[in-house]
Formats: structure tokens, sequence, C-alpha cells
């Protein structure tokens, strides 16, 4: 894995981190294939059991490198039209394998989430922010559309009218706005961030991962189901969830009226 993606492992845990601080950990070619080498690894890993996504430096990521786009401008308008509908197709991995792996990917945001970092932002599964955290889509200011699937997650978590606004204004909104509106989950002091996300993270991954890993599942998928296919999912999942150590546990414990202990199995 090339440096512009790091990955460190503790007890179940897996941080992934964007390591391209001197431009924000702005999105570049070596840091899409470093994503694509990393996500699939880390989804076929038994022994993790949880992924916190975050960012070096004073930010999560400011999105693409715009300054990599301006050194393609004297190329034809056909051949940047190619040249992106490529790059965009390489991107899409990195987010259909987030929604599809089991573990919970935690994002943990400092400083900015613009352009793409918003767009990978909301792919996530959780969201911890520090205080000072902002956000914009930005798209509109460069003269294009959202990638990323921001055009997807984001209706879905603010509704059509605040999606529009955000995508159409480009306006910059701060981490209680994006608490308020559903973007992150949790906003804590600064200071706080380290502690609070690794605290989530550890909640995380000693938790039922398989039961954990069907619920994502079940909720992705849920958007697209009638409400007979849903139900036929939830029983095919809970069945399958009754039929693990996990399960055996949780139920153990409730009755005995201790912590349970899941090992993920």
């Amino acid at each position: 894995m090339t440096e512009t993606v790091l990955l460190e492992r503790d007890a179940g845990i897996a941080t992934v981190t964007l390591n391209r601080p001197q431009s924000l950990n702005a999105l570049s070619d070596d840091m899409i294939a470093a994503l694509h080498d990393v996500l699939p690894r880390l989804e076929a890993d038994p022994e993790v059991r949880c992924v916190v996504l975050t960012g070096a430096g004073d930010h999560f990521m400011a999105g693409g490198d715009v300054k990599q786009f301006h050194g393609i401008l004297d190329q034809p308008p056909a051949e940047r039209r190619r040249h992106f509908e490529a790059k965009i197709h390489r991107l899409h991995p990195v987010i259909v394998t987030m929604r599809r792996m089991p573990q919970p990917i935690l994002v943990s945001q400092r400083g900015a989430a613009a352009g793409f970092g918003l767009s990978l932002l909301i792919a996530g599964d959780l969201a911890i922010a520090a205080d000072d955290a902002y956000y914009t889509l930005a798209y509109c200011r460069i003269g294009t559309s959202p990638d990323g699937g921001s055009s997807y997650h984001l209706p879905r978590l603010v509704g059509m009218k605040k999606a529009m606004e955000i995508a159409l204004l480009g306006d910059r909104f701060d981490a209680a706005t994006a608490e308020r509106l559903g973007i992150v989950n949790r906003v804590v002091p600064a200071a706080e961030l380290a502690a609070e996300t690794a605290k989530l993270a550890r909640r995380l991954a000693n938790g039922p991962s398989h039961a954990l890993g069907r619920t994502k599942r079940l909720l992705n998928r849920s958007f697209e189901s009638a409400l007979e296919q849903q139900l036929q999912a939830e029983a095919e999942s809970f069945a399958a969830c009754a039929a693990t150590g996990d399960f055996a546990e949780g139920v153990s414990a409730f009755v005995e009226k201790r912590a349970a202990a899941f090992k993920g199995k």
C-alpha cells in the first residue's frame, strides 16, 4: 500500500488514514489505488470488526485535487471528458465496497469535508466530528456536478430540498448543522475527538459482529425493497443470527443480568 493511505490495526479495529496532509488529503490517483487495495482486504478479514476512516493532519479531505485538474485544461474537451469519466469510474468500487463490507465504518472527522471528502464521509455508516469541523459539497464552485455517491446518499440523509440547497449553492456549513441534518452522528470538542472515536470504535468492535453486519445490510437495502421483501429479509437475517454463538451469549447474558462478551462469531 502506498503512503497516501495508512493502515493500523488494534484488537479488531482497523484505522484507515488518508495521508496527504500537505494538500488537505485531496484525492489523488495513488490514494484511489490504495483504497482499492486496503478496503477489500479489510472486508475479507474476519479479525477486523470495525473500520475507522480518518484524515491525517487538521482535515478529513478537501475533495479532488483541483491543482491537478488545472494541469489538464489545455487538453481538448473530448479528452477531458474521457479522462474524468475514467477517473470517476475508478472511484466507484471504493464507495460500493464501503457500503457492502460487513464491518461498520466509523468516520472520524476534523477540519474540512469538502467535495469528494463529503461524499466519502456520508458513505460511511457512522460519523463523529470535532466541533470545529466544516462541510461544503463544493462541486458547483468549479462548474461540475457531484460524484462519489453524494447524489444518492445525500437526499436519503437530509431530504430532497435540503440536498438541493447543499448541492446547488455549495455553501459552507458547520458541525452543529451537520449533526442536526443527520450527516454526522456526534459532535465533540476537538481535543476529545481521538478519545471519543476510540471509545465508539471499541464499542462497535466488541459488539456482535455477525449481527451488526446483517443489520447494516438490511438498512442499506431498505430503500430499494418493498415491505414484503424487507420483512422476509428480516426473518432470514434474524434466523441466521440465532444460529450463532453470539446470539447464545447475548441471550444468556440478558437472563443472567451480566454484560455480554461477544466473540464476533
